[in-house]
């Protein structure tokens, strides 16, 4: 009995792919907009509200966005604003000079308050013992040597 059969490898046939699943974020990202900067701004902590906290970031120049601006986003803008809100946090811009100008302040704040516990840690330093304040870290994979 002959059988007309090709070889397996000759043979073609389409891999079958399965989906992949990766979850939706909680929160949307909106459309960019050139010039300006999203950020989520907390109303709501715990479910209590936190006028503090919203009015801090108003004075901050943060302005809220409304829902019609964005309906890419596929939210209801909430009852009483007309704002992109989720879950106690609201959708808003602010201009990207301002942001920068922001990141350059917090930089600067976080450098010095790094400056601060350099001088405090080395205030403490002997010259029978000395203190290192080296900020670097490297790492190594496998290696000659090693037995």
């Amino acid at each position: 009995m002959t059988e007309n059969r090709k070889p397996r490898d000759l043979e073609s046939r389409e891999k079958n792919t399965r989906p992949v699943y990766t979850p939706s974020s909680t929160l949307p990202d909106p459309t960019p907009i050139p010039g300006y900067r999203f950020r989520w701004i907390a109303t709501h902590v715990l479910g209590l509200a936190d006028p503090t906290n919203v009015s801090r970031k108003m004075r901050d120049k943060w302005v809220p966005v409304k829902a019609v601006d964005h309906p890419e986003l596929m939210l209801a803008p909430s009852e009483k604003t007309g704002n992109v809100e989720v879950g106690g946090l609201m959708l808003c811009k602010i201009p990207e000079d301002l942001a920068e100008a922001m990141d350059t302040y917090y930089n600067q704040q976080a450098k010095s308050q790094m400056e601060s516990v350099d001088n405090t840690f080395l205030r403490q330093n002997d010259p029978r013992m000395p203190l290192f304040a080296d900020r670097k870290s490297s790492s190594t994979r496998g290696g000659a040597g090693l037995s």
